[in-house]
């Protein structure tokens, strides 16, 4: 350290004080900067653990600066030590364990520290905080032992925290004091929407319940509430709140309050010592979100470096919540009064839900859910309290008349955006910066921004205003088709990365990620079972099954459902069963309590209400195949009774139907499929919406590809005509592993034959002899890793009735 530089101590290296450091050595080089963390980490992004918990991230992948980061910039980091107080009198700054670092200037970012409930037996074992990297890693190794989890706490962190626990394969139930969800950021109306979503991925809430006590002896074993009902768990989260972490400033006789009370530029009661972040209190107000730590820091970096800056008065309150698909915003006032004018606008069919809040005509509040596109202009115009005008109503609610949206579309643009206004909450990074860094840097892309700047690297909220940044600052130059990967994590598309597994021979999801440039090296929740996919369906005698890719259903072999039970269903082929396995199903179903035994529409049997702990068990003693109900595979063969039974018949649907069921299953698909058989056109088993529908006449079969009766129902294209069973079987072959080959993973045939064309299909698959046989010996060579060979059953005589004896 240079003797003519002033020391700056910074206690805490979290996202606060981190972020300050950062502004200083971009105004000022005049500081010998130590740090000290409380954790054996370096900086890294809090807000992102929620990521680590789900698996979608790793550790690493939140690391904001690595150790390599302070080396560059001379700072001095003390990982794993924690300060005890400031004696100002020998301006110097004592740690726990007696050392003793002199300062000239010394900022506290010591955040916050979760709310630990003083009820009885929350000292039990199984019971954490979910704060930090070692919190995080407390669930993950818990979700591996037991199977139920109760979260306290409904908020931001708790709802956080619940996804992450059913992501492992958890039984979770969020416990809440109040009626409603995040009730200090969302009304009774997005709340309701917001906890309707999460219930269909699977979270339970107990709303309205007070816990009185933690039962159990050492570990953790329930909550008892004070209206007298209990609830059975293995594990408990503590997410009710947090709390200032004031316990430094406190031991140094700095003026502390709730928080650590701090004036317009961050400055505490102890002179040359300030504070900023989660630990502070502002104006009587202390910000647990982390938008305000990023415009403390501003502000104060600034003040220490001598630059003149307008001093902070507070911050406009947003939350901006994205768990597995669900996008929620809030701003400012949320509650209507009798003050207020409301616009509403909502959308049950999208789940989508606007609300706007006025007071004398000014914008002072809003709701988001389900579209959050508008989030940033909204905070704008909250903060700044802009009157609402025909023109921001049109461009806001969807509405409007014509010539007014030139208008409107300037006031939502990022063109009238202040330079110092946060477009990355996550990461703290301003308008300005990024315009600088475009224009200075001459960069052209998202991704260029991203490995510069730090925006969009998190949670990838922002990515549209940092887009319509480009556009604004590149103008004609903007280029809107920068190539896009299968994923965040490369601009590598599904053919090209096919293409580069086959030349360089590469084997595990790891090497591709590794090889390929995957910019987030454990790669992510998308692109990992695609990858997974991709190598087997490419080499499938090599490459073993990577069970850590594929997704928690297809681990567990079952289907997650909204109350946290799981549902299992046998194979049954082509839609028949015996007496003997529906005794056994009967028999399995009273032993384990299952809820409910529903018929599907794919003929089979669902087991609904199965409890976690329970599965393999049911498996063992149903001794049925799975019926892959939950898997990237062909999943039905739906019949009619066909020329055995019915009057209309022409041809043996039942036996065709068990046959291909019985040859394609365990056969990995890019997404579901399903098939169905008919004897006669007259279509019972409904073909014309399945994957491969078949149709049965006097003359043979017809088929059928690319229907879809889901979200986007599709009628399925006529193929062509066979003869035989043999060539029937043949042209499905072929059919289904030209998919395999060309299809996106978790792209649909509905979507595959637009995309590809009928023709091309037919060009491949019946056009070309040659290419149609080796597409049948690829997909042959594929089904036996799995399964015994079928073409020999089909050339035996009597085979149609020896299938449905079989059956």
């Amino acid at each position: 350290m240079k003797a003519d530089r002033e020391k700056l101590v910074v206690i805490g290296n979290g996202m606060a004080g981190i972020s300050t450091v950062e502004q200083i050595l971009k105004l000022s080089g005049s500081y010998d900067i130590t740090v000290f963390g409380s954790e054996p980490h370096p900086n890294y992004n809090r807000i992102m653990l929620s990521y680590v918990l789900d698996g979608s991230k790793t550790i690493e992948d939140i690391i904001l600066n690595d150790l390599t980061w302070y080396e560059e910039h001379g700072i001095k980091l003390y990982t794993d030590t924690t300060v005890a107080r400031i004696d100002s009198m020998a301006k110097q700054v004592i740690t726990e364990d007696g050392a003793l670092v002199p300062y000239d200037k010394v900022i506290i970012a010591t955040g916050s520290n979760p709310l630990m409930l003083p009820i009885p037996g929350c000292d039990k074992q199984g019971v954490v905080g979910f704060r930090k990297i070692e919190d995080c890693s407390n669930m993950m190794e818990a979700a591996k032992r037991y199977g139920k989890a109760a979260v306290i706490g409904g908020g931001l962190l708790g709802l956080e925290a619940a996804k992450g626990l059913v992501s492992l394969g958890m039984e979770v139930t969020v416990v809440h004091l109040m009626e409603d969800l995040m009730e200090r950021q969302l009304d009774h109306q997005a709340a309701s929407m917001l906890k309707a979503e999460l219930e269909r991925q699977g979270i339970r809430f107990a709303m309205g319940k007070q816990t009185e006590e933690l039962l159990g002896q050492e570990r953790v074993e329930g909550l008892r509430f004070t209206d007298g009902t209990e609830l059975s768990c293995d594990f408990v989260v503590m997410a009710a709140g947090i709390k200032p972490n004031i316990g430094v400033a406190k031991a140094s006789g700095i003026a502390v309050h709730k928080g650590i009370i701090v004036d317009d530029y961050m400055r505490t009661s102890m002179h040359h010592v300030y504070a900023v972040g989660e630990c502070t209190e502002h104006r009587g107000v202390c910000y647990g979100l982390v938008a305000p730590l990023f415009e403390q820091g501003n502000v104060l970096a600034k003040h220490v470096c001598g630059v003149h800056t307008q001093p902070y008065e507070g911050s406009v309150v947003s939350t901006k919540l994205k768990i597995s698909g669900v996008d929620v915003f809030s701003a400012g006032e949320f509650i209507e009064g009798p003050a207020h004018t409301v616009i509403v606008s909502q959308n049950d069919w999208k789940r989508t839900y606007k609300k706007i809040l006025l007071r004398d005509g000014k914008i002072t509040g809003a709701v988001l859910f389900g579209d959050v596109s508008e989030a940033a202009p909204l905070q704008k115009m909250v903060k700044e309290h802009t009157e609402m005008t025909d023109e921001i109503y049109g461009e806001v609610m969807g509405g409007g008349h014509c010539g007014s949206g030139g208008v409107a579309r300037k006031v939502l643009s990022v063109e009238s955006m202040a330079g110092e206004e946060i477009v990355c909450g996550c990461n703290g990074v301003t308008k300005q910066m990024i315009v600088d860094a475009i224009t200075e840097q001459g960069l052209k892309t998202v991704d260029e921004i991203k490995a510069s700047t730090g925006a969009t690297r998190s949670c990838g909220g922002c990515k549209p205003v940092v887009e319509q940044i480009l556009q604004y600052v590149l103008g004609d130059d903007f280029q809107t088709a920068a190539k896009q990967g299968i994923c965040g994590c490369t601009s590598l598309s599904r053919d090209e990365i096919v293409a580069e597994i086959r030349a360089k021979g590469l084997k595990t999801t790891r090497e591709v990620m590794h090889v390929l440039g995957w910019s987030q090296p454990e790669g992510c929740s998308k692109c990992r079972p695609a990858l997974n996919y991709y190598l087997g369906m490419i080499d499938p005698a090599e490459h073993e099954d990577e069970k850590a890719s594929r997704f928690v259903n297809e681990r567990l072999h079952a289907n997650i459902q909204k109350d946290g039970t799981y549902t299992v269903v046998p194979r049954m082929y082509g839609g028949v069963t015996t007496p003997e396995d529906l005794k056994r199903i009967a028999d399995v179903s009273l032993k384990y309590d299952v809820k409910v035994v529903k018929v599907t529409g794919g003929q089979r049997l669902d087991l609904i209400g199965v409890k976690k702990e329970d599965l393999p068990k049911i498996w063992e003693e149903l001794d049925m195949p799975s019926g892959y109900a939950y898997a990237k595979s062909l999943r039905t063969v739906k019949t009619c009774v066909g020329s055995q039974f019915c009057r209309f018949g022409t041809q043996d649907s039942m036996a065709i139907g068990a046959l291909l069921e019985r040859k394609f299953e365990r056969l990995d698909f890019p997404a579901k499929f399903k098939m169905a058989v008919n004897g006669c056109p007259r279509n019972c088993a409904e073909s014309c919406t399945k994957d491969i529908g078949i149709v049965g006449n006097d003359g043979g079969w017809e088929i059928f590809i690319g229907g879809n009766g889901g979200i986007k129902p599709r009628i399925a294209d006529s193929f062509c005509k066979v003869k035989t069973d043999l060539e029937l079987i043949d042209i499905c072959s072929a059919l289904i592993q030209f998919y395999r080959e060309t299809g996106k993973y978790l792209e649909r045939t509905s979507e595959w034959v637009e995309r590809l064309g009928l023709e091309s299909i037919r060009s491949a698959v019946l056009d070309n002899e040659t290419q149609r046989k080796q597409l049948i010996e690829r997909v042959e060579f594929a089904l036996l890793q799995v399964e015994e060979p079928w073409k020999k059953v089909l050339e035996q005589p009597g085979t149609r009735r020896m299938l449905y004896e079989q059956v």
